[in-house]
């Protein structure tokens, strides 16, 4: 494994082709759902309410800055999240009456990686001896918050289709740290202790659609949905999810795919970043 002065991460990273696919077969799926629902419109004035808990564990890709100025991706997978979960809370809230509607949704996680090595070291392509030792610590804070006001085109016993317009916030934290210890010999050392911090703030408007699609004789088994695509502080941002689900008299349990990407500015701290996992949640109705 090669190491830098100023970085010792894992190379994981997904491809931006691939997601692009995705964004486009997504967009197809949701134009070729919405006519098939058109004729099921039984709007209810009466006021709704709903609250998901959830638990969303994505692997975490994309590009950051390091001291040196270059951009080298970064990932966590989910096993090291997992294994390294400092703390997560995810839920949303929803409101419903006649036509409008509208929610909130937030996810907090704080996720990292260590990693230490003593062989294959280089700085500027030149070998560092053998006694030495990197050690490097990655810590990303990450808040996402999505607020959107709803208009329900459709809604029947097989089907809902909701439009959105709204903003997401998104808030992201890394912290980078890293050491050397041992002895260099006659090779000039580089800082032997150093950190970088950096923070970015990004709110963008979106637009989307969500809903879901029933099935069953009793319509007990779901299909929900949506999509959102949006631009402001960042370049790009768009987000994907699909699940599937058991419904009851209370609410629904089911669990879903959801992916969600980040194209910030190239001179920024943080350049993209990716989230893309699964999902499990409980939905309680009233």
């Amino acid at each position: 494994m090669n190491m830098s002065s100023e970085a010792a991460l894992t190379q994981t990273y997904l491809k931006r082709s691939a997601a692009r696919m995705s964004f486009a077969l997504w967009s197809l799926a949701v134009a070729g759902l919405t006519p098939s629902c058109a004729n099921a419109q039984q709007i209810s004035d009466e006021w709704q309410f709903s609250a998901t808990v959830y638990g969303w564990f994505p692997d975490i890709g994309g590009t950051v800055e390091l001291p040196s100025g270059d951009g080298r991706p970064i990932g966590v997978d989910i096993s090291t999240i997992l294994d390294h979960l400092k703390m997560t809370a995810q839920g949303s809230f929803e409101i419903q009456k006649g036509h409008w509607g509208g929610f909130v949704d937030l996810v907090y996680l704080d996720v990292g990686e260590s990693k230490s090595e003593t062989r294959g070291l280089t700085i500027g392509g030149q070998p560092l001896p053998g006694s030495v030792e990197a050690a490097a610590e990655f810590d990303l804070k990450s808040v996402i918050s999505t607020f959107a006001a709803s208009y329900r085109g459709a809604a029947g016993p097989r089907a809902t289709v909701d439009w959105l317009v709204g903003a997401r916030l998104a808030s992201f934290k890394q912290d980078f740290n890293w050491e050397f210890t041992g002895d260099f010999g006659p090779i000039t050392p580089p800082p032997r202790l150093g950190s970088r911090s950096a923070s970015v703030d990004k709110w963008d408007a979106i637009v989307g659609v969500k809903g879901r699609l029933a099935y069953g004789a009793e319509h007990n088994w779901v299909v929900p949905f949506y999509f959102d695509v949006g631009t402001g502080d960042s370049d790009l941002t768009w987000q994907a999810m699909l699940g599937f689900g058991y419904s009851f008299g209370w609410g629904d349990l089911g669990v879903a795919w959801r992916y969600l990407d980040y194209d910030l500015k190239s001179n920024g701290p943080i350049q993209d970043l990716n989230f893309n996992g699964p999902a499990i949640g409980v939905t309680f109705r009233w």
